[in-house]
């Protein structure tokens, strides 16, 4: 596992559609391990393959935080469904020292394939609805920030 650079807002591969992985294969794996390792690194809850500079449709989440071994791997996820909606603050590995508030559903179905190139369907709540939430958007070239209200840095908060 290595550590990959985490690209930030303003760079144009952010905001590309990203393309659908054929087939899981070693290098596929290597980037789901990196990802995780650059994720927990950097502290984040969620990692999008565009910011790690790959164009492919794929992201981890965490979606507890304190359950880190609980990280959820997507390859090619789809929303198949929400419902219910909730709404809090949010940040990105991408977008540093800022935070907005953004609506998401309370309850997402997604349908991804796992490492195994299994598809699998998860039933995500709460939080972990919004984790994979911003995640599926990243793949679509779509931030945070580009929903988000009240952007601010929150040590501001702080003073």
């Amino acid at each position: 596992m290595a550590l990959r650079n985490v690209v930030k807002e303003g760079d144009p591969i952010l905001r590309k559609k990203c393309r659908v992985v054929d087939a899981v294969d070693e290098k596929i794996i290597t980037l789901l391990d990196d990802m995780k390792e650059t994720m927990i690194s950097d502290s984040g809850v969620g990692i999008a393959a565009p910011q790690v500079g790959m164009l492919k449709r794929i992201c981890v989440c965490m979606p507890d935080p304190e359950k880190p071994e609980d990280i959820l791997e997507f390859i090619n996820p789809v929303i198949l469904s929400c419902e219910g909606e909730q709404e809090g603050y949010e940040g990105c590995l991408s977008v540093p020292g800022l935070v907005g508030c953004v609506k998401r559903p309370q309850h997402v179905r997604v349908e991804a394939m796992d490492r195994t190139g299994s598809k699998r369907i998860y039933d995500l709540e709460g939080f972990a609805a919004v984790v994979a939430c911003h995640e599926i958007d990243h793949l679509d070239g779509i931030l945070y920030i580009d929903k988000a209200s009240d952007i601010h840095d929150p040590q501001e908060d702080e003073q």
